[in-house]
């Protein structure tokens, strides 16, 4: 299967990636407005953003559409669309604050992570566990921007519900990654460290 070249980013992938940054700034113009148009205008936008973050995944892989461009943006789009969003969702008392900071914190440590495998020359693999938790967490996040009760269902309580289940996943995904590192550096026979 051909991989398309590096310097071509207008491809469906790419194009997807890019729709899902532009569904940034309606999220959070929409959550300005929280009654129940602007949150489920904002929970429609979240979830759009989702769905291309699905598609453009299958379509990379399907055509072999993988580009540097894609490799750099895609994972950047993700991290900014859910971090922007639970920090929307704090002053509006949908998401507890200490919630979002462990998120954050274990999304910026495996980014860390991953930046000083790569200068080691260490490849760590990504586990079914962060798939997960990603789209755990966008469901969830998605629930909680709608946040209004809807053909009798709460969206409010189910985002809180699936969240808890992101969260368990965040960590222990989080925990897997430096697990595997420290496993490839320190173990016997292994790299003997991090070079300073």
């Amino acid at each position: 299967m051909r991989t398309a070249s590096s310097t071509n980013v207008s491809n469906l992938p790419n194009i997807l990636t890019i729709v899902r940054i532009a569904c940034i700034p309606p999220v959070v113009v929409f959550l300005n407005f929280p009654g129940k148009v602007g949150s489920l205008l904002a929970g429609i936008c979240f979830g759009l953003a989702f769905v291309t973050d699905i598609l453009d995944g299958f379509f990379a892989r399907r055509y072999g559409a993988v580009t540097t461009f894609g490799k750099f943006l895609d994972p950047l789009a993700d991290k900014i669309l859910v971090t922007v969003t639970m920090i929307m969702l704090i002053p509006l008392e949908r998401i507890p604050v200490w919630m979002v900071i462990v998120i954050v914190t274990r999304e910026m440590a495996v980014t860390g992570l991953r930046a000083v495998a790569v200068k080691e020359g260490i490849v760590i693999q990504a586990r079914v566990l962060g798939k997960y938790k990603t789209i755990l967490q966008s469901v969830a996040l998605a629930g909680l921007c709608v946040h209004y009760t809807y053909l009798g269902l709460n969206f409010h309580k189910i985002g809180m519900v699936v969240l808890w289940a992101a969260l368990i996943l965040t960590v222990w995904s989080g925990w897997e990654y430096f697990r595997q590192f420290s496993r490839r550096v320190f173990s016997p026979g292994g790299q003997q460290g991090p070079s300073s």
